[in-house]
């Protein structure tokens, strides 16, 4: 995929992922490779966690569990407002991507 890299959507799934489920890093890598058919490095997953630690968007537990934090939700519901602004005809992208 030469035109179309998606590494500016690493937090935005992040936040999603752990919307639905709080989750260690291998556990969120895991989910990140189901979704882009690649398991991301560490070397890439990590930075990005702490990045949002940092922010107040996610926390950790003593397992090193992660979860949203409430600003981490709020911030979650403008990220998707703004995604689904951009791909508001995703339904027909999923047709379209189902031809192929």
């Amino acid at each position: 995929m030469a035109c179309c890299e998606m590494k500016g959507y690493l937090s935005y799934l992040i936040l999603w992922i752990l919307n639905r489920e709080s989750m260690n890093g291998a556990q969120i890598g895991r989910e990140l490779e189901i979704r882009r058919g690649s398991k991301p490095s560490p070397g890439t997953i990590y930075p990005a966690l702490k990045e949002l630690k940092n922010t107040g968007l996610i926390k950790t537990d003593n397992n090193k569990i992660y979860s949203l934090t409430t600003e981490g939700e709020l911030e979650l519901i403008t990220a998707c407002k703004y995604f689904c602004r951009i791909f508001y005809d995703m339904n027909e992208m999923a047709d379209f991507c189902k031809k192929s």
